[in-house]
């Protein structure tokens, strides 16, 4: 760990209760009137509404007396939009929790809903950046369930919304924003498309690899997010390959958990500031996109960090006995490299990324705040070289 690092002040919050077990979902009713809540307002999509998955968590909340209000309009990524009309159906509903169930989607608009009802005016206000304003209330109790293992959303403390006027997604967190419990499901995550296993377990590699080489990391979050590495190595392919191995499921929800817990109070690196700002312009699935990213961007970095990517290479289960920490730290490259290829991410090209825009998008990254995680200085140029090597335009520097 470099000498600043270790000077500078840290601090890790966990507000959230964790509750895991198969089948948990099920009996989700009586922790959510723990906390108080008298009227839920379940926040999901249509695809996991009209497929029954919500059911038995709304039968298990009015089985505990709480009266459920459904809010299922969110259709992709949500955009501040959405926000506006879910914290109308809150206030009309007369609500006081919520309880989101889906993907990161699902659960970064519950959040935002939250911020928006209890502070009275639109959560663009509150966008992570030198023009936002802190969040001064704690949103309505929020209870998380995922049906993915990947976007971490459940325990961290951001969410991310569009801006369709700008083109550009925002956070907005702080320790008043994350969900008061999560309730981590693996049978949740049977029904979960391969292509979604894929895009999704990949991501929870990607924040645990970037939060574990941010340049804000700490011992505690560095610990969670080796521990997800190991996880995603161990168990993707395998919840790719047979989307029925609940044991794999298992410890991809526990790897997608752990890695967002790795977050901790702060930010990622490279590869996420560059999918942020690109899903604002492009229409690309976050979890393939910053997946297609991820061994480019640690291509870039490893000379960054060396000691801690040839750690990365032992957490992926890579022999480095022999090996020179440079040697090491270039094999952890090369894995995440073949793991996406292993669970057949698709390309940048092939999601409709257009290499006659790579200044844009490099602008675009470098202007994230993301971008003062990354473990190597990265300027407009470097961000540039890593669109271009993502999109085959740059040869490998590791052969």
């Amino acid at each position: 760990m470099r000498t600043e690092q270790m000077l500078s002040q840290k601090e890790f919050v966990m507000p959230t209760k964790v509750v895991s077990g198969i089948g948990a979902a099920r009996n989700v009713g009586e922790e959510v009137k723990q906390l108080g809540v008298t009227k839920a307002m379940i926040v999901t999509d249509k695809g996991i509404y009209n497929a029954g998955i919500t059911q038995p968590i709304e039968k298990s909340l009015k089985e505990a007396g709480i009266d459920v209000h459904v809010f299922n309009e969110i259709q992709g990524e949500p955009d501040t939009e959405l926000i506006a009309l879910g914290s109308k159906a809150f206030n009309e509903n007369k609500c006081d929790g919520l309880v989101a169930i889906g993907g990161g989607s699902s659960m970064d608009t519950a959040k935002a809903v939250g911020v928006e009802v209890v502070h009275g005016e639109p959560v663009l206000n509150y966008e992570a950046s030198d023009n936002g304003k802190p969040l001064e209330k704690r949103i309505p109790p929020l209870t998380t369930i995922p049906t993915t293992a990947g976007t971490g959303s459940e325990v961290t403390q951001w969410a991310v919304i569009k801006d369709p006027v700008r083109e550009i997604k925002f956070n907005v967190g702080g320790p008043l924003i994350p969900a008061h419990l999560a309730v981590i499901d693996p049978e949740l995550h049977l029904s979960m498309p391969r292509h979604i296993t894929a895009a999704t377990g990949v991501d929870a590699l990607s924040h645990a690899i970037e939060c574990y080489t941010m340049n804000q990391s700490q011992p505690i979050t560095d610990s969670v997010a080796l521990l997800a590495m190991e996880y995603v190595a161990k168990y993707l392919r395998r919840a790719y390959a047979n989307g029925n191995d609940i044991e794999a499921r298992y410890h991809m929800a526990q790897a997608a958990m752990l890695a967002g817990l790795s977050y901790g109070s702060d930010s990622a690196g490279a590869a996420h500031a560059m999918a942020q700002t690109l899903g604002g312009m492009v229409p690309v699935m976050h979890g393939q996109c910053v997946s297609a990213m991820l061994p480019a961007v640690m291509e870039f970095n490893w000379k960054g960090a060396p000691d801690k990517f040839a750690r990365i290479a032992k957490a992926l289960g890579v022999d480095t006995e022999g090996m020179s920490t440079e040697e090491a730290a270039k094999a952890s490259v090369l894995a995440v490299e073949q793991l996406v290829k292993d669970v057949e991410i698709p390309t940048l090209l092939e999601q409709g990324v257009n290499p006659d825009e790579i200044d844009r998008y490099a602008k675009a990254a470098f202007e994230d705040p993301q971008t003062f995680g990354n473990p190597r200085d990265v300027d407009l140029d470097g961000y540039k070289w890593i669109y271009r090597r993502c999109l085959g335009l740059e040869e490998s520097t590791l052969y």
